[in-house]
């Protein structure tokens, strides 16, 4: 339940990456960003500090003036924008295709949970193993494509990115993967058939043969 809920949070929430452009002049706002599989929100951040002139923008928990959008890719009808630099579109959508699909087999896993739960369905165990386990892995294929897609961006020579790191949308994912994958794999020893204590008992048990 509780790598259910993590992984829910992340795929909804918009705070996967933090990215912070170059710091050019004081007494002005800069604008840092944070994003997530399906929004870009932009922040506007009123700098005074001449320390920070050369430094990356923030940190993101100042105040400032918040504004967010929708990737072009996921609606076609809005003119909003992404990025100021060429997009990472594929691994986007890519991205948040694979945390779909994680999200489709946690309710699948769930539903065999539940059902399992009823006297005699016991054989419910290992499909609900083997969609947590499944769920877990498109967690962490999501979250490395989402990381692989930062890495690419701030590598870029047109980006106006200096900074970035991973905020707590990310680490939800990666919470949620680890809970998944091992409840997955629980669930599957406990739908294992029980091994004999001692390796006579299969013979001792057996039926004796009929003359």
């Amino acid at each position: 339940m509780v790598g259910s809920v993590c992984m829910l949070t992340a795929v909804v929430t918009d705070h996967w990456a933090v990215l912070s452009p170059r710091v050019e002049n004081v007494n002005t706002t800069c604008e840092a960003a944070h994003f997530g599989l399906w929004r870009l929100c932009k922040k506007h951040i009123y700098i005074e500090d001449e320390e920070l002139i050369g430094k990356g923008c923030g940190p993101i928990s100042l105040p400032g003036e918040i504004n967010c959008s929708y990737f072009r890719h996921f609606t076609p009808g809005e003119d909003s924008e992404i990025f100021e630099v060429k997009t990472q579109r594929e691994y986007n959508i890519s991205a948040a295709a694979i945390a779909i699909f994680s999200l489709v087999f946690m309710i699948l896993g769930t539903l065999c949970l539940l059902g399992s739960l009823r006297k005699g369905k016991d054989y419910l165990y290992k499909p609900a193993g083997m969609f947590f386990a499944f769920a877990g892995l498109c967690a962490i294929i999501s979250v490395e494509v989402m990381r692989q897609s930062v890495k690419r961006m701030i590598e870029s020579e047109e980006t106006i990115w200096i900074e970035y790191y991973y905020s707590w949308s990310f680490a939800c994912a990666c919470t949620g993967f680890v809970l998944l994958l091992l409840s997955g794999i629980g669930l599957l020893l406990i739908s294992m058939p029980q091994m004999p204590r001692n390796p006579w008992e299969t013979c001792m048990d057996a039926e004796p043969e009929q003359i």
